[in-house]
């Protein structure tokens, strides 16, 4: 996601405060301008340099600060946020806006500003679970305030519990959810299949593919920014369970199936992204092949082609996605897939390709409508690249 939005970050006083840094970092890399507001007691376990480093803007603690252009700073970054998330949210800053107190920049910009405001807690586990801190949290929440629920583990004072902060990585993800204000899939249930599957040799070998499962986790993750209730079907892959969708996860082309089939019909767009193993050993062998010589022979059998099945069951209120990756002939095959197997899109990608596709963080595709329009887009993000099958998909529905 690579668009200009503000967020304003404020940092309350906690050891948590040096985990802001990698939420900082994370949203700058996502081309978000990012202006930090840091309590005086924040300020005693960060300096406010290191985030004007990450930040690339001035860090305010002192609200009686001179600034640095003619303005009333507080009321100029209340307006100016798309959003305003505090990491760490202390027992302190939580009680003060719920309470309506504003006596520094922080909580004044909180109570200036009509952005939505995104607490990330962290504090001791008895300080927490206080029916105070409580409900403070909850009147908090009555009224629109968000909260992400703190992790549970060994706190810096030694007690173990509820109450650390949340991985920066989750923090990241969910405020990146709520800056993306483009909401055209509210309503719909999309089921996309990522991943490599395997096809089982004996009780240690199987027979697999290169796909890393990052442009279906990518189509994903649009499809739960732009609105939509997602499930994700995915193949063995190192990638993170993404927030906020619902994620089975199966090894073999049946498991695939079978997980696929349980939410087809519910499934108002289904995109088949996932790499599914065509072939697999005639026989599997219920203990491990022993070395018996230089050879290995193998017969192998055509697996199900779920996307084929698929077609087979759609009715017109869905839509099919399919995916082709070819070596050659890339548009005249895709296009053959279209037909035989009943789709409405089939995204095509040439795999010979060096620095795109499998394992990449960039795809460079073609979006094929079963009517034969063409869309050839450049190589970009993959993360880019499930936002215009979204866009193809929405501005011709």
């Amino acid at each position: 996601m690579e668009f200009k939005r503000n967020v304003v970050l404020g940092v309350s006083g906690g050891i948590a405060a040096y985990k802001a840094l990698d939420v900082v970092s994370a949203l700058r890399k996502k081309g978000i301008n990012v202006d930090v507001i840091m309590t005086e007691h924040a300020a005693k376990f960060v300096t406010p340099l290191t985030f004007q480093s990450l930040s690339a803007n001035s860090v305010i603690v002192d609200m009686f600060d001179e600034p640095k252009v003619w303005e009333i700073q507080h009321i100029s970054l209340a307006k100016k946020a798309d959003l305003i998330l505090v990491v760490p949210a202390t027992a302190n800053i939580i009680g003060k806006v719920a309470n309506g107190i504003a006596d520094d920049m922080l909580s004044t910009t909180i109570m200036a500003s009509k952005a939505p405001v995104l607490f990330a807690p962290a504090m001791n586990t008895v300080m927490y679970v206080n029916p105070i801190v409580q409900q403070n949290i909850e009147r908090l929440k009555s009224i629109g305030y968000e909260f992400i629920e703190p992790a549970s583990g060994i706190l810096a004072c030694g007690d173990e519990g509820k109450g650390k902060l949340p991985d920066p990585k989750l923090i990241t993800e969910i405020a990146l959810t709520k800056l993306y204000t483009n909401k055209d899939l509210y309503g719909k249930r999309i089921l996309v299949t990522a991943g490599p599957t395997n096809a089982p040799i004996d009780p240690v070998r199987f027979i697999c593919n290169h796909s890393s499962g990052k442009m279906g986790y990518s189509i994903a993750e649009v499809a739960r920014d732009r609105g939509a209730e997602v499930v994700l079907v995915s193949g063995p892959t190192n990638l993170d369970i993404p927030y906020g969708v619902k994620v089975i996860r199966v090894n073999t082309n049946s498991e695939m199936l079978n997980a696929v089939l349980d939410n087809f019909d519910n499934s108002d767009i289904v995109i088949k992204c996932a790499a599914v193993a065509d072939y697999k050993p005639e026989s599997y062998s219920e203990i491990k092949i022993k070395k018996a010589g230089g050879i290995l022979d193998l017969r192998l059998i055509q697996d199900t082609d779920i996307l084929f099945e698929l077609g087979r069951r759609k009715t017109d209120k869905q839509i099919l996605v399919g995916f082709a990756a070819e070596s050659n002939d890339l548009i005249e095959n895709a296009k053959t897939k279209i037909v035989k197997k009943n789709l409405d899109y089939i995204v095509a990608n040439d795999i010979m390709l060096k620095d795109t596709g499998f394992g990449s963080d960039y795809n460079k595709v073609s979006i094929i409508s079963k009517d034969g329009e063409i869309v050839n887009l450049d190589k970009m993000s993959k993360r880019a690249v499930g936002e215009e099958i979204f866009n193809t998909i929405v501005k011709r529905r």
